[in-house]
């Protein structure tokens, strides 16, 4: 029997995959003074350039988590015209208190639907290391026929291998976005230093690393692949996102291309979605893989 896979816009995937395997994704809100935004509303675009040129501009935006009406609004509809399991793969609960509102709406249809399954799973990861995961998930269910619990059973053997490296071009935005204290913030861009970040095991970010130059950042990014990637490498679950720098993201790309023998083709791509933008700003850079340890 078939299942329905859930996730939210903070995964990040591009609109063609979560199209392709039928993804159902509960939007989360982003805010400017008293305008609210939704990143990702089936069948709507946002302006994404439009987005960050705010940011650059010293607009401030806030987040908020998936709400308990969101959940009702997106997934009620579909509960109710089904038979189906339903498995959801959220944004960690070290940064987000989204996952626990989900768990607690699934609570609820455990009791309603007694008879059927309702499993939260929480990623420990953000962007496009939980849109992997969620990606997995789906080609799972859909290419190699596996049922719910050997799904449930991959992402629980495997959620602390998804690897994460990610730098920012400008300290103050993880400052304004509530991840970098302002001391910490002044003094990194005074000495042009640029962090390697990375998602722990409980997932929270965590600094790995700091270089001096924005070159040296991205460079850094592969090197910490290389380190810690599991070998032999899994082409199949590899990607890059960034904060309106496609360049810089690209020479990410390459690199990787260069050091592991894959092409572009195989690296998801895509802007990072403003829920997690943000909090890390225009500039941030991030790369994500199979690692043997986080």
């Amino acid at each position: 029997m078939s299942f329905i896979i859930v996730g939210d816009n903070s995964s990040n995937l591009p609109v063609a995959l979560i199209d392709r395997y039928d993804l159902k994704i509960l939007p989360m809100g982003f805010h400017s003074g008293d305008k609210e935004y939704f990143s990702y509303l089936k069948g709507e675009d946002i302006d994404l350039a439009s987005f960050y040129r705010m940011m650059r501009e010293g607009e401030a935006f806030s987040t908020s988590l998936i709400s308990y009406g969101s959940c009702s609004e997106v997934l009620d509809p579909i509960i109710e015209s089904s038979d189906e399991d339903v498995l959801y793969l959220g944004i960690s609960s070290g940064i987000s208190g989204s996952y626990n509102v989900v768990s607690n709406y699934f609570a609820e249809q455990q009791e309603k639907y007694p008879g059927r399954r309702f499993a939260a799973i929480d990623s420990l990861a953000a962007s496009l290391g939980q849109g992997l995961l969620t990606l997995k998930a789906a080609r799972l269910r859909d290419e190699e026929g596996a049922s719910f619990d050997e799904v449930c059973a991959w992402l629980d053997a495997n959620i602390l291998h998804m690897g994460h490296a990610f730098t920012v071009d400008d300290l103050m935005f993880l400052f304004r976005g509530g991840r970098l204290s302002r001391a910490s913030a002044m003094a990194g861009t005074l000495l042009d230093v640029k962090p390697i970040l990375h998602f722990d095991t409980e997932g929270k970010l965590v600094p790995v690393a700091k270089v001096r130059n924005r070159r040296k950042s991205l460079k850094a990014l592969v090197d910490r692949m290389e380190e810690t990637v599991t070998r032999p490498l899994d082409s199949s679950l590899l990607a890059v996102s960034h904060g309106d720098c496609e360049e810089d993201a690209l020479y990410v790309v390459d690199l990787v291309c260069e050091r592991f023998g894959v092409t572009r083709d195989d690296i998801i791509f895509n802007i990072i979605d403003p829920v997690i933008g943000a909090h890390s700003g225009p500039g941030t850079v991030a790369l994500f893989f199979m690692a043997d340890e986080r």
